[in-house]
């Protein structure tokens, strides 16, 4: 077996211990709430929302922030769209009942995350020019990272890989038109 090997099947096995601890948890009431806001939060009303008030109160940097999470967006739905169907992954409530979600997911295929991608495409490059919303922005970001695990809907594997490339594209997307 090689290294590769090796590494992806370490992977899947910690996925899988996270998988049924998150699926056997009962979490308590708000939790369950916050989790539930987050995912919902990530469908992207959240985002849309943000970027039509930066770009009526956002002053002088209004079109960089939004043009750069709007690019870093649609490049991260391109390639989590490309991604998914590369990988073929079930998710993780597909592979073993959950013990109180029961969301339905978008889509047959949990890697990479595609909230995830979009919550960091768009929240890296707004916060960094507008720093005092750093925050706020990541806290809304990784509640709908969690959310994404919490829920059943991905492997932890799957929203760790949507936070780095969701941020590469945030960070890329904005230096390239700043």
């Amino acid at each position: 077996m090689s290294v590769g090997q090796l590494v992806l099947n370490y992977i899947e096995a910690g996925d899988h211990r996270v998988m049924n601890r998150m699926h056997a948890w009962r979490a308590p009431r708000w939790i369950r709430l916050w989790m539930l806001l987050a995912t919902r939060g990530g469908d992207g009303w959240l985002w849309y929302s943000l970027c039509l008030i930066l770009l009526i109160f956002g002053g002088e940097r209004r079109f960089i922030a939004v043009g750069a999470a709007a690019i870093a967006s649609s490049l991260g739905i391109a390639v989590f769209l490309f991604l998914k169907r590369a990988f073929g992954r079930k998710r993780p409530c597909y592979i073993q009942p959950h013990c109180w979600a029961t969301l339905l997911p978008p889509d047959q295929f949990s890697f990479p995350s595609g909230h995830t991608i979009s919550a960091f495409a768009v929240a890296v490059p707004i916060a960094i020019v507008y720093p005092f919303l750093a925050a706020p922005l990541l806290f809304a970001a990784l509640s709908i990272a969690i959310s994404r695990v919490v829920l059943g809907m991905h492997f932890l594997s799957d929203v760790l890989a949507g936070i780095a490339l969701g941020s590469l594209l945030g960070y890329l997307s904005l230096t390239t038109i700043a």
